[in-house]
């Protein structure tokens, strides 16, 4: 998800008793679990209980649509925010994985019906990486875990205002 400039002028999205789980890589995470807080933080803004956000941690990038599969079997969730980095490396190893958590993670959001965010980083560097995980006052630029978290909530209330058509 690329930078979105309005984001910060556009109001911030209610959807109080929403219950969201957030699968969260344990590799680099300095910087998964800074996105993971900036998200959780974000959606209690928009109204989610914490007790409604549910997190779970796996070893890595690739693990994470296994994880959201499980997820998203589980009756109350209704939206899953996945954050992950995956670093360029010396092979073509950082693409492998990079495409099979992004196929793994689409497939989960279509079959289950349930909107899976991305929150994996590809990065060529460390500071790249720093630059988008991270919320500003912890040195960062774009704050990915609070806009994955505000996409989520906007997702949900787009698809109620789907939900009402078909009535």
């Amino acid at each position: 998800m690329a930078l979105d400039p309005k984001s910060k002028e556009r109001p911030r999205p209610r959807r109080p008793d929403s219950v969201v789980g957030i699968v969260v890589s344990r590799f680099h995470e300095e910087l998964t679990g800074a996105m993971k807080d900036s998200a959780v933080r974000e959606l209690i803004a928009c109204g989610v209980a914490e007790d409604d956000i549910h997190v779970v941690w796996v070893p890595g990038a690739f693990e994470l649509p296994i994880a959201a599969l499980h997820l998203s079997t589980v009756k109350d969730v209704e939206a899953i925010l996945c954050f992950g980095l995956v670093l360029k490396g010396e092979t073509e190893h950082d693409h492998w994985v990079a495409h099979g958590c992004v196929t793994g993670l689409m497939n989960v959001s279509l079959e289950e019906f349930k909107p899976v965010h991305l929150g994996v980083l590809t990065c060529s560097t460390l500071e790249q990486a720093r630059s988008r995980a991270l919320p500003p006052e912890l040195g960062g630029k774009e704050d990915k875990g609070r806009e994955v978290a505000r996409a989520a909530i906007e997702t949900l209330l787009a698809l109620d205002e789907i939900g009402e058509l078909s009535k």
